[in-house]
Formats: structure tokens, sequence, C-alpha cells
């Protein structure tokens, strides 16, 4: 629950911050107020600048959603540590998907590239526990190659801009 609401909230902001660069807001001010006192005009639109915004809210999504699949697995490493009454086969990795594994398991990893926590057996078998969701690592890395993208797209549209600028003053 608590990930679609964090979902929810970056969509929104990316759609805020995504309108207000595309010009949906009204980036002067009415005709009745009154005048600037220096008159400046707005600032013209930077070349790329959407796929800059794309960029970063994209890179802040990506490392929002990667801390989040950290302290999953921090979490899970915390409470398979946790010793005492209770803690014969590991907390994480009791689960009714692999029960004739569960009674088994003797150790753990933890991996934080890809983020994951994994139940092992003696025989050096094992399997993924649930601690860590699904949509985690496969989220981070659509996010940070979308971040990509966008950055390699605005210098691309800058370097397009520039070129072009440069080519009408030559003539």
């Amino acid at each position: 629950m608590f990930a679609l609401l964090l979902l929810v909230l970056v969509a929104v902001v990316t759609a805020v911050v995504l309108g207000r660069r595309a010009g949906t807001y009204a980036r002067t001010a009415p005709e009745d107020a009154a005048p600037a006192p220096s008159g400046a005009a707005p600032a013209p639109a930077r070349p790329g600048g959407g796929f800059r915004v794309l960029a970063g809210c994209a890179g802040a999504a990506a490392a929002v959603l990667y801390a989040w699949g950290a302290l999953c697995v921090a979490f899970a490493v915390m409470e398979a540590e946790d010793g005492g009454t209770g803690s014969a086969p590991l907390r994480p990795c009791r689960t009714s998907e692999h029960p004739e594994l569960s009674a088994r398991i003797v150790d753990y990893s933890a991996s934080y590239l890809p983020l994951r926590f994994r139940c092992e057996t003696a025989d050096g078998d094992g399997y993924d526990s649930d601690n860590v969701p699904g949509y985690v690592n496969p989220g981070v890395a659509v996010l940070a190659l979308t971040a990509a993208a966008g950055a390699v797209a605005a210098g691309y549209a800058t370097e397009s801009r520039a070129r072009a600028a440069a080519r009408k003053e030559a003539r």
C-alpha cells in the first residue's frame, strides 16, 4: 500500500513539473497586474529543458525506489540476525511457497546490487525471500535507464540547437 502511495506521489509531482515546463501554466503575469520593476521579459525556454526535467524526476524516483529496496533488505537482515525463540528457520525465509526448503535453511546472503535476500540450504540450494518486493529491481532499472535517456536527449537537443544557431550565424 505504501509503495502505491509513493508511486502516485511521484506521478503527480512529475506531471506538475513537466506540465509547468511545457507551458501549461502561465509564465507571465496577467495583463491587469503591475509590470515588473525592471521590465525584464521572461527567460526563454532552454533547449532540452523538458528532457532535463524528465531525467531529474526519473533519477530521483530511481533513487527513492532503490532506497526502499535497500531498506527492505536491511530489515530482512536485521530480522534474520535476531535470535531467540522461534528463530529457526530464519524468519525472512519462512514461506508457504517453499515449505520443504524452509525447514532446511542454514544461512542467508544479502545483496544490494541487485537487491535481494537469499535463503540458503546446506547443499547449496536456496531461494530468494519475498522480503524485497518483485517490482523494485525492474523499477530501478527502468527509471535509471529513463533518466540516462532523458539526459542524453537533453544534451542532443542542446547540441542540435547550438549547431543550428552556428550554421545560421555563418550564413
